[in-house]
């Protein structure tokens, strides 16, 4: 996960970019710092998902195909 000083930076220059003040650099910055968090947050919530077990109201594993290959993947 991304440290809360990078957050707090990401918080920071999207203020200023709201409030039109933000330098060329300071968006190449955002930019960024933003592809990093969403990358850090795509990683994780696949990492959530991996852990997933569908079951119905009959105790039935319902996981869709595609979610169990992916957890098939990770054991080899």
């Amino acid at each position: 996960m991304l440290s809360k000083d990078k957050i707090a930076r990401i918080n920071e220059l999207s203020n200023k970019s709201k409030s039109g003040q933000i330098t060329a650099e300071e968006q190449a910055e955002q930019k960024k710092l933003r592809e990093e968090y969403l990358k850090s947050f795509r990683s994780s919530m696949k990492k959530t998902l991996k852990g997933v077990t569908v079951i119905d109201p009959n105790g039935q594993d319902v996981t869709p195909e595609k979610l169990k290959n992916e957890k098939r993947k990770d054991l080899h």
